[in-house]
């Protein structure tokens, strides 16, 4: 089951250094399967021709929820992308 925990548009300071010329939204959820917890980022591109979609999913990362909350924030205040949760996770949990 995936639960929203939180969104944030890309900072326009980030996207004009990228020379990207339309908003990003990132969008975190919390995954619960069984006692693990997981991750999921969803990231939607508002371009003039439509919005891309883009997702990736970490499931059983930790069964600490607390543990997991932190996380999301921390991807949420870093503006993680879906491409980068791997890594990202990676050096966040032990």
């Amino acid at each position: 089951m995936n639960t929203f925990f939180s969104s944030t548009f890309i900072k326009q300071e980030t996207l004009e250094e990228a020379r990207i010329d339309y908003p990003i939204k990132l969008e975190y959820y919390k995954m619960k399967e069984g006692e693990k917890f997981g991750i999921e980022i969803v990231k939607k591109e508002y371009k003039k021709e439509g919005t891309k979609v883009d997702n990736k999913q970490k499931e059983n990362i930790s069964e600490d929820e607390k543990e997991i909350e932190g996380i999301l924030k921390t991807l949420e205040r870093n503006e993680v992308t879906p491409t980068e949760l791997d890594e990202i996770l990676n050096d966040l949990v032990v």
